[in-house]
């Protein structure tokens, strides 16, 4: 691999611009964190005004069509909001097959119109690799166990947060990967592949395929209060981003969870069964019963991360036969395994004595 030698002077120039960057970033990031403390009040005329603007700007300035594209109750929730507040005509897009059983039901009672995969779930694992931890972990995952001359420059900085021009030549960057995945998948040789595209063929591609074919541009019901990449992404994009070839509206990006739930009890949003009910615990805050939140069956990104029962366990409660399948056949108990989830071992979710509708008492909701 060549290398091209760049001075110590352009290295620092290249710093500054860097640090200018992350510094314009970082004050983009707190002006946003005060919208997110704004009252529920306040947070809902900010969505119906990006909302709106997003609508204005692509059905007038570029004379295009909007649609949402629909998931969980997330999703579900700001498509509703939009036909009240927007276009009561806007469609709803999804590949609806990758989700609970319970929100097709829901997908088919509204409507929505619903898309195929590029390819199957198990086509995908056995092909590239599962996704697990989370997308921009199984990115660099992914990098090292498949190196090539073209990403060595990529991996060093997987490996060491030592970033070349692209990153600013910068050292201790986000770049690296931690040190406990570093362990389990570069001192160790993990026994299956980690891969985040099946993202990208599930679910991207044809959404954006048919986005194209209709002249579309999606509404998104995506939150920052979610972390990952949405925490990172959506404070310095905003809520309506448009470029040459980029155009999405994220109306719900200031919201938290509790915003979101709210919205859904005031427009009776019908929720699918596996988040249960939303009810109020008596501390005063909203919960559901069941799941937190979904996603597809077969997703491990952010696992690690809930307490049980995560949707692999609400799975083995509501398909027991699919759970087999996925745990045993395809090979998701060695991953959970290698990465440190319980899987195997049965889950109880108690109530406390006097657990009622409008205000339950949970020993902890959130397991």
């Amino acid at each position: 691999m060549t290398h091209t030698l760049v001075s110590e002077k352009e290295k620092s120039l290249i710093r500054e611009q860097k640090e200018m960057e992350l510094a314009e970033n970082r004050k983009k990031r707190a002006a946003f964190r005060e919208l997110q403390k704004l009252p529920y009040g306040r947070k809902i005329n900010i969505a119906y005004t990006r909302a709106l603007e997003f609508y204005s700007i692509i059905t007038k300035d570029y004379n295009a069509n909007v649609h949402v594209s629909v998931g969980g109750l997330d999703s579900l929730t700001l498509y509703l909001f939009l036909r009240k507040h927007i276009d009561p005509n806007i469609k709803g897009v999804s590949v609806s097959s990758l989700e609970d059983k319970s929100i097709q039901r829901i997908h088919k009672e509204l409507g929505i119109i619903i898309l195929k995969p590029l390819k199957s779930k198990v086509e995908i694992i056995r092909e590239y690799g599962y996704p697990v931890i989370s997308k921009d972990v199984a990115v660099k995952i992914e990098k090292l166990q498949n190196p090539t001359e073209k990403n060595e420059t990529i991996r060093h900085a997987i490996l060491t947060g030592e970033t070349g021009r692209q990153g600013g030549y910068r050292d201790n960057s986000r770049m690296k990967l931690a040190d406990k995945w570093q362990k389990l998948f570069v001192e160790k040789e993990a026994p299956f592949r980690v891969s985040p595209k099946c993202c990208y063929y599930l679910k991207e591609k044809p959404c954006d395929d048919w986005a194209k074919q209709n002249n579309s541009y999606p509404y998104l019901g995506l939150m920052a209060s979610e972390g990952g990449r949405r925490a990172l992404a959506l404070p310095v994009n905003g809520c309506n981003y448009i470029s040459e070839k980029t155009k999405r509206s994220c109306p719900f990006a200031i919201f938290s969870r509790q915003d979101l739930l709210r919205l859904a009890l005031d427009l009776e949003v019908p929720v699918p069964e596996i988040y249960g009910e939303i009810l109020t615990k008596s501390d005063g805050t909203l919960c559901t019963t069941r799941a937190q939140r979904t996603g597809c069956t077969m997703c491990g990104f952010g696992v690690h991360l809930d307490k049980r029962p995560h949707h692999f366990d609400m799975l083995r409660e509501d398909n027991p036969k699919e759970w087999n399948f996925w745990m045993y056949e395809m090979g998701w108990g060695k991953v959970f395994d290698w990465i440190g989830v319980e899987w195997e071992t049965d889950w109880k979710l108690p109530l406390t004595d006097g657990a009622m509708k409008g205000q339950i008492t949970l020993v902890e909701i959130a397991m």
